[in-house]
This record gives structure tokens, C-alpha cells and sequence, in this order.
């Protein structure tokens, strides 16, 4: 299979390619075979995709896990491919998968950090191919936090839950989302994240910024 198909019809389903990579033999647990990995990504451009969606009005629980389940399952078995999820058990090392695809790194706040969608990169699921498609080479832009002296994203947060190092207090951060002082945290996104300069035009709208918040904090 060719991988500009492959990104076609990831795009189609409203969702972004998120790179790729060919499978080493520890990037799989026993009793899973893939030869190629391609992620699938989302972002403020894949938004208006879910918020479309009836998952996304029907007001239950879990909805963009339900309709990643769904749009990731159907593009699978368009492309006689595995779909992969990093909600479901077996669990995956989407982590490690991430960073072997794309040019993405731990960030001062622990995030991954991409040099241009800068900490507003996720991935709502993965492709297992049987066959070793042919794929471009992985970009090899250094992490941006290196070359970033000011490090705004440290000082940002109004908890002071942002240590550096990847260090996030998490206990911190819930005590002031929960607090009416946490209002603007909860409803626009956590401020040290959009504190970050790099990839600010990925930015998430408030309505989507409120939604990711509340899924976290089980509000």
C-alpha cells in the first residue's frame, strides 16, 4: 500500500497523519504483529471533525473515546489495518510510539513538545500494517526547549505545579482547578501550556480547551 493513501483517507476521516515508523521487536507486546505504525493525530484542525459527530452531542460519557473508537475502527477496515487505541487495553506505548514517528519530545512541563504544533499534539489512536509500507524519513528537528532561555510555560502556572524537568504537582494543579481562583484554568486550558511560544496558531479554542480540562479532572 502506498502511504499517500494511507494519509488520504486518515485526512477523510478527520483526523491528521501522525507519522510513522516500521516496528522494532520491542515496540509490540506478545501476541500482537505489525510490520508499520502510522499514527493518527489530532488537534484545534481535527476539532470540528468530533465536534461534528454524534458522539460529541449525545451528552454521555467518554465521547471522544467513542467516536475515536469508531472513526479509528472503520478507517482500520478500510485499509485492512489493526486499529490500536491508548485508552484499551492491551495498553500501547503511545509514547514511545510518538516519538519514534514524529519529532516530538519531553517538554519542560512533561508534555511532548513538537517543533511546530508545539504542545498541542495528540494522537486519538494508531494503524498496525502487516505490510512494511514504504515511508518518509523522520524529521529530525531538535526539541525546542533546548533553544527556549525564557521558559514562559515555568512561570505561568498561578499553582506553581510546573517544576521543569518534566516535574508536574499534580496535587497542586487539582487544589487550584478545583478552587474559584481555577476558573480560568478550567475554562480557557492550563495556562503554562499556552504559555509555551512555540505553536501558538495550534492553539485550542476555549470550546475545546474546556472540554479537554473537564475529561481530565472529572468535572
Amino acid at each position: 500500500m502506498r502511504f499517500e493513501t494511507v494519509q488520504t483517507a486518515i485526512k477523510g476521516a478527520g483526523l491528521s497523519p501522525g507519522g510513522a515508523f516500521h516496528l522494532g521487536t520491542d515496540d509490540l507486546p506478545a501476541g500482537e504483529t505489525a510490520s508499520t505504525i502510522v499514527m493518527l493525530a489530532f488537534g484545534a484542525r481535527e476539532w470540528p471533525a468530533f465536534a461534528a459527530s454524534p458522539e460529541y452531542q449525545d451528552g454521555r460519557p467518554h465521547r471522544l473515546d467513542r467516536w475515536s473508537m469508531r472513526v479509528v475502527s472503520a478507517l482500520a477496515h478500510e485499509l485492512d489495518a489493526t486499529p490500536y487505541f491508548p485508552f484499551t487495553a492491551p495498553l500501547m506505548p503511545f509514547i514511545r510510539w510518538a516519538q519514534k514517528a514524529e519529532p516530538v519530545y519531553p517538554s519542560e512541563i512533561g508534555m511532548l513538545i513538537h517543533p511546530e504544533f508545539g504542545l498541542w499534539r495528540a494522537w486519538r489512536g494508531a494503524l498496525g500494517f502487516q505490510e512494511k509500507i514504504d515511508i518518509p524519513a523522520k524529521d529530525a528537528r531538535a526539541r525546542p526547549c533546548d533553544t527556549c532561555a525564557d521558559k514562559p510555560c515555568l512561570s505561568a502556572c498561578p499553582a506553581g505545579a510546573m517544576k521543569g524537568d518534566g516535574v508536574y504537582d499534580v496535587p497542586a494543579c487539582g487544589a487550584h482547578i478545583r478552587s474559584p481562583a481555577g476558573g480560568a484554568c478550567m475554562d480557557g486550558g492550563c495556562l503554562a501550556r499556552r504559555a509555551c511560544p512555540v505553536g501558538q496558531g495550534h492553539q485550542y479554542t476555549q470550546e475545546q480547551a474546556a472540554f479537554h480540562m473537564r475529561a481530565f479532572w472529572g468535572q
